[in-house]
């Protein structure tokens, strides 16, 4: 499955898609990143292959020798690749689903629907493109009312509002200390028994009690991911 993850508008989730949600579940697939300024996945501990959108021939050559891939397209680099996409004939059959990120604010979602507009007037069938709410607080319907009456009124993307990924702290602390979710949960150990050591020093009891924390958190953050993941292929 070769899988684009793309928006407009910056800050909306499209490096935390990639990282967090679809690359533990894709069999290993191939990251590129299509980003000349922001932050990407490999920041997270993830190999990542970098590109800039103009290099759309050669990327979509590699993108065609790959079983799996996830290509994580940058707001600083968009416009290159929507450019290019159009300009070679159908290329967009290649990927599979177009993952398109959005977060609450006005700003952000009417940018979407520009990105969701743009896909449908290339041709790229509702089927293909998917709409994933990222950081909502409580309850997508009064959060995302842009995109839901834009939904009602235009068939032109497939929404599925159990593809929500909830607001968590855990998400900024796992960017600071360069992990994914899963590598978090995978680390064996066991932090509360490292805690009964009185001994140690201020500075070790003090990253033990944050991992503890932090694993805490990851284990429903996985669960909720999980869930999105089922609901959007």
């Amino acid at each position: 499955m070769k899988v684009a993850i793309l928006n407009y508008t910056g800050t909306v989730g499209k490096t935390t898609v990639a990282a967090h949600l679809l690359a533990p579940r894709m069999n290993g697939a191939t990251i590129f990143a299509i980003e000349s300024i922001n932050e990407t996945a490999q920041g997270l501990g993830i190999d990542v292959e970098k590109m800039n959108g103009d290099k759309f021939r050669e990327l979509f050559k590699k993108i065609m020798l790959e079983d799996d891939a996830i290509i994580d397209i940058g707001a600083s680099n968009i416009e290159d690749f929507m450019t290019n996409m159009i300009k070679f004939d159908d290329s967009h059959e290649e990927f599979d689903y177009f993952v398109v990120p959005v977060t609450s604010g006005t700003k952000e979602q009417k940018e979407t629907i520009q990105m969701l507009d743009t896909l449908a007037s290339i041709g790229i069938p509702a089927d293909k493109v998917k709409v994933v709410f990222n950081r909502v607080d409580v309850d997508v319907d009064d959060e995302f009312p842009f995109i839901i009456a834009r939904h009602k009124k235009e068939k032109s993307f497939s929404l599925n509002k159990e593809c929500a990924i909830y607001e968590n702290e855990l998400f900024d602390a796992l960017s600071i200390k360069g992990l994914t979710v899963d590598a978090l949960l995978a680390d064996d150990t066991d932090y509360k028994a490292l805690l009964k050591n009185k001994e140690a020093s201020a500075k070790d009891r003090n990253t033990w009690a944050d991992m503890f924390g932090l694993k805490s958190l990851a284990k429903s953050v996985k669960r909720n991911l999980d869930d999105v993941y089922a609901n959007l292929f």
